[in-house]
């Protein structure tokens, strides 16, 4: 009888289940963060055009109580921009502003987050419970991301 050929790795390779898994920086993972933030605030505003009545509100020159028109255009485009430029922000701007910067923006943007909510019928309830709770994650994922910005490593000399 034969015994069939080893399969054992050699002595210095590391085992079969062991995966690379290299530390992301936290710039990156705040423009990630900000990014998943951005698809999911864009796709739930896309997804509530699908509500009966939301596009003859819309049509109508109403969106959520408020009059269409240059001031809720304006208030509506800054409300996108904020978030859009925070993917930016976070690579570009120096450690300290950034992570600065990123708390008080994750953080004045959960009540807007929340905001979402207010006077939409109970029938939507597990649409913007959902939409609302991930999008909160991610605001708190931000701010521990940028609250644990490690120091920078100072070399000795």
């Amino acid at each position: 009888m034969r015994t069939p050929p080893s399969r054992t790795a050699p002595e210095n390779a590391p085992p079969e289940s062991t995966l690379e898994d290299l530390r992301v920086p936290v710039r990156t993972t705040l423009a990630a963060a900000w990014t998943s933030f951005m698809f999911l605030y864009i796709y739930v505003d896309y997804l509530a055009l699908y509500k009966p009545g939301f596009v003859d509100d819309i049509q109508a020159g109403i969106v959520h109580e408020f009059d269409t028109g240059p001031t809720f255009v304006a208030s509506a485009l800054t409300l996108m921009a904020v978030p859009i430029l925070m993917i930016l922000l976070s690579t570009t701007l120096p450690a300290r502003v950034s992570r600065g910067l990123n708390l008080v923006v994750a953080t004045l943007y959960i009540p807007v987050s929340i905001y979402n909510a207010a006077g939409e019928s109970w029938s939507y309830s597990y649409f913007y419970g959902l939409s609302i709770g991930l999008e909160l994650l991610l605001l708190a994922f931000i701010l521990r991301s940028a609250w644990a910005w490690p120091p920078a490593q100072t070399q000795a000399s």
